[in-house]
């Protein structure tokens, strides 16, 4: 069974910095696009970071520049790197997967998601 779990999140003041994982099972993870999303206190759950099969990656602008996300396929691990971390991206991450004919090698966009990790708390204080 396809299964998406994350690793690490936790507390950290702000201007720190905080990675986290996600690690895929079940499934053929060089194929297929992930992506991270982020449900933040009075806003709903955004996309924040695609990382396409062939490793195109694109940043919403809330985090371009300070977030850095890559897959490593040998892992089946995508990694998210955060730094100058802000009170206002405390929240609930969570790594998802495309998930039937969204899924073909060295496709160079995210679609539509399907699998999804439970997700990990990232916590930034002032």
């Amino acid at each position: 069974q396809a299964q998406l779990m994350e690793y690490g999140g936790g507390s950290v003041q702000a201007g720190g910095s905080m990675s986290i994982s996600c690690v895929g099972a079940g499934y053929n993870f060089a194929t297929c696009g992930m992506a991270w999303y982020r449900q933040t206190p009075g806003q709903g759950l955004d996309r924040s970071i695609s990382v396409a099969a062939d490793g195109y990656r694109f940043y919403e602008n809330i985090v371009k520049g300070r977030f850095t996300a890559s897959r490593a396929t040998a892992k089946s691990t995508l990694y998210l790197q955060m730094n100058n971390l802000t009170p206002e991206d405390t929240g609930t991450y969570f790594c998802a997967a495309e998930v039937g004919d969204s899924c073909y090698a060295n496709s160079h966009a995210v679609g539509r998601v399907g699998r999804w990790g439970r997700g990990t708390l990232v916590s930034v204080s002032s």
